[in-house]
């Protein structure tokens, strides 16, 4: 029989159409010997649908017929078995359902990558792929994510950090990064991806500038030293916490100081004819493997297993370094707990095809589910017998 697996991307993000190009180029690699699959489009008002068209990359360029053509569902646990079902349930029974195994979540972003997706089916007790909740909330937020690493060892750069609240007064803030840091400096939202919001500043006017873009992403903000003379080094992650591997390394390259959206996403459409649909991050302009020392590329690969299992990752992670060519000096910079296009592409020229990866990425989130429930979570207790209430409002 085979395993039902739902994919479910898009939500309420920034990245929501990334995550679908992520989502549909996956399923369409899936071994469909082994796998059901069912795409579960997730809309920008967190409603989930299903139908024909929702597996059709052609049909998202214009989603409000999409939705209007698709299924309304939602997931449910019934006695230990887990279901789609049609949305808004029938009092009297007669729901369409489909059974399914496992839930293959492929998002990026604030509100879906950042473990509000993972804590949601976590919570319905059904088996996922990818990172936990805890290790996917400290992978997006940038800030957290630095102190963790920082406590292993793990080289970061020195950061200021200020919340919205902060915002009321924008001379403090930008005293603050003066007085903690030179120019240039990096701007970022704390839990973005795919570089949404960010921007270098030079200068004070820079800035006050960049402050107010980054606010408009974020409630939190992240500010830290831009190093000048850079090489950006990225290096993927595949395993769980019992055995992780490095995967090759590869240099990405861009049009601007920043690895930008566009370079991520739309620069692989330009001129080509066809549908001019991107490929996600398997069509940014990279080397691999990168051109580095092979005493870099092993600590990077080092570093990247360790980052990994200090965030108790599962599944198929990406981890991007800079290195400052002035000094030499290499810095993690940041994590992404679900890369666009699942960096299959870092992990074929090593002869993982990316049908393989998938697989093992399923027997993984299985693998997790089948060690949970050798975990005690609850015991009896006749504590409520024993407790009094008085005082209690009846």
């Amino acid at each position: 029989m085979k395993i039902r697996v739902a994919v479910i991307f898009g939500g309420r993000s920034v990245e929501h159409e990334v995550s679908i190009i992520s989502a549909l180029q996956a399923a369409a690699n899936m071994d469909t010997e082994k796998y059901d699959i069912i795409p579960v489009y997730l809309s920008k008002e967190n409603e989930m649908y299903t139908g024909d068209k929702i597996g059709d990359i052609e049909a998202y360029k214009d989603i409000k017929a999409l939705v209007s053509s698709s299924t309304k569902v939602t997931v449910i646990n019934e006695s230990g078995r887990y279901y789609i079902v049609n949305y808004p349930l029938k009092k009297f029974g007669g729901n369409i359902k489909q059974e399914i195994d496992i839930v293959f979540p492929i998002v990026h972003g604030t509100n879906v990558e950042d473990g509000t997706l993972a804590g949601y089916i976590k919570t319905l007790g059904i088996p996922f792929v990818g990172c936990d909740v805890t290790s996917s909330a400290v992978g997006m937020d940038k800030y957290i994510m630095k102190t963790v690493f920082k406590d292993n060892d793990i080289p970061v750069l020195n950061c200021v950090r200020f919340s919205i609240a902060d915002y009321r007064d924008i001379d403090g803030i930008i005293k603050k990064t003066e007085d903690k840091l030179e120019y240039p400096v990096i701007v970022k939202p704390v839990n973005t991806g795919s570089s949404v919001g960010i921007s270098i500043a030079k200068n004070r006017d820079e800035l006050t500038d960049c402050v107010d873009m980054a606010f408009t992403f974020a409630n939190t903000i992240l500010i830290e030293r831009a190093v000048e003379n850079l090489q950006e080094i990225n290096c993927s992650v595949l395993g769980d916490s019992e055995n992780a591997r490095a995967s090759l390394c590869e240099e990405p390259f861009h049009s601007k100081e920043i690895l930008s959206y566009e370079d991520k996403y739309l620069s692989g459409g330009k001129g080509k004819k066809g549908s001019g649909a991107s490929k996600g991050m398997a069509s940014v302009q990279r080397r691999i493997p990168a051109e580095i020392p092979d005493e870099m590329t092993a600590k990077i690969r080092e570093l990247s297993v360790k980052a990994f299992k200090a965030l108790d990752c599962c599944g198929v992670v990406r981890f991007d370094f800079m290195i400052d060519k002035d000094s030499n000096e290499l810095f993690l910079n940041e994590i992404n707990t679900i890369p666009g296009s699942l960096a299959f592409y870092l992990w074929e020229p090593e002869g993982l095809e990316y049908k393989t990866m998938l697989s093992e990425l399923i027997e993984l989130g299985l693998k997790r589910a089948r060690d949970e429930k050798r975990v005690m979570f609850s015991f009896e207790t006749n504590i409520l017998n024993q407790a009094s209430f008085k005082g209690t409002k009846k």
